[in-house]
C-alpha cells in the first residue's frame, strides 16, 4: 500500500505541483519495488489524484528523465534519478565499502551504514551477507529511527529533548510486537545504549531479525551509524561481543575518513 496520498497533504508554504510530482516519484518507487512497471490508472488511484493530473505530471517528469514509459505504456523510474542519487550520497558512504566488507567478512552478516536524514534513518551503503537467508535493506530506503538499531544508535547521540521532539513528529508506530512505542521506554533504551556503547534492534522492525549497531563518532554527515543485521537464530548473544568489537573498529575507521 502506497504510504500517503498527496492529493490532500500539501502543507502551508509548499508548492502543490512540486509536492505532487515528488509524490508521483515516491509512489512509483513503492509500486515498482518488485520490478514491475506501473499503469497510469494504478498510480492515480494510489495517489488519490485525477488521471489527467497524474498524466501531466508524468509527461513533465519523463521529459526530464526522472520517469520512463516502458514499451508496455506503463511507467518506471528514470535514469536521471541515478545521477541525482549519486550526487546526494554522502562521501562517507562512497568510502565505507572496505569497512563494511571487513565487517561482513568477520561476522558473516549484512553490514549497513545509515545517516539521520531529517527525522528518518536513511540507509546509504550496504554489503550483503554471504548467507542465503539474510537481512536485506535497500540502499536509499528510509525508516523510523525508534524501531531500528542504527536509528537508536544515532538517537543516543542526541539529548533527550531532541529525541522527544523527533518521535512526537514521526510517531512511534508498532512495526512488530517488540517495537518500543512509548517515549519513556525509548529513552530508557537509549540510556542503556549509551552505557554499553551499542544499540540493539531485537525484532523491533522485522520479526525474527536482530541488528547490532554502533554510532560513528564525529561523522561529517551528522549522526551516522554502522550495523550488522541477520536472523536472530544466527545473531545470538554469543555473537554480540565479537560483533560489537568489529563494529567499533569499523566506526572508528569511518570516523577517521569522514
Amino acid at each position: 500500500m502506497v504510504a500517503q496520498a498527496v492529493g490532500q497533504v500539501v502543507t502551508q508554504g509548499e508548492v502543490q505541483s512540486v509536492a505532487r510530482a515528488l509524490g508521483v516519484l515516491e509512489a512509483l518507487a513503492e509500486l515498482t519495488e518488485a520490478g514491475a512497471d506501473v499503469a497510469l490508472a494504478q498510480l492515480a488511484a494510489s495517489l488519490e489524484l485525477p488521471v489527467p493530473t497524474v498524466h501531466r505530471l508524468l509527461k513533465t517528469l519523463a521529459a526530464h528523465g526522472y520517469v520512463r514509459q516502458a514499451d508496455s505504456r506503463r511507467y518506471v523510474l528514470g535514469p536521471a534519478l541515478i545521477r541525482l542519487g549519486l550526487r546526494a550520497t554522502p562521501q562517507l558512504a562512497l568510502e565505507a565499502r572496505p569497512a563494511l566488507q571487513e565487517l561482513e567478512d568477520e561476522i558473516g552478516e549484512t553490514a549497513n551504514l545509515a545517516v539521520l536524514d531529517g527525522d528518518h534513518v536513511l540507509y546509504v551503503a550496504q554489503v550483503p551477507s554471504r548467507h542465503r537467508m539474510r537481512m536485506f535493506t535497500e540502499v536509499g530506503r528510509r525508516a523510523l529511527p525508534h524501531a531500528t538499531g542504527v536509528g537508536k544508535a544515532m538517537l543516543a547521540l542526541l539529548p533527550d529533548e531532541r529525541v522527544r521532539a523527533l518521535v512526537r513528529r514521526t510517531g512511534m508506530p508498532p512495526l512488530t510486537d517488540a517495537t518500543l512505542v512509548g517515549e519513556e521506554a525509548l529513552l530508557a533504551d537509549l540510556r542503556e545504549t549509551r552505557r554499553r556503547g551499542f544499540a540493539v534492534d531485537d525484532g523491533e522492525q522485522e520479526v525474527g531479525v536482530r541488528c547490532i549497531a554502533v554510532a560513528v563518532p564525529d561523522a561529517s554527515a551528522g549522526p551516522t551509524a554502522v550495523s550488522i543485521s541477520g536472523p536472530a537464530a544466527r545473531v545470538t548473544e554469543d555473537v554480540i561481543p565479537d560483533a560489537v568489537a568489529a563494529l567499533t573498529r569499523a566506526a572508528r575507521a569511518l570516523s577517521a575518513r569522514g
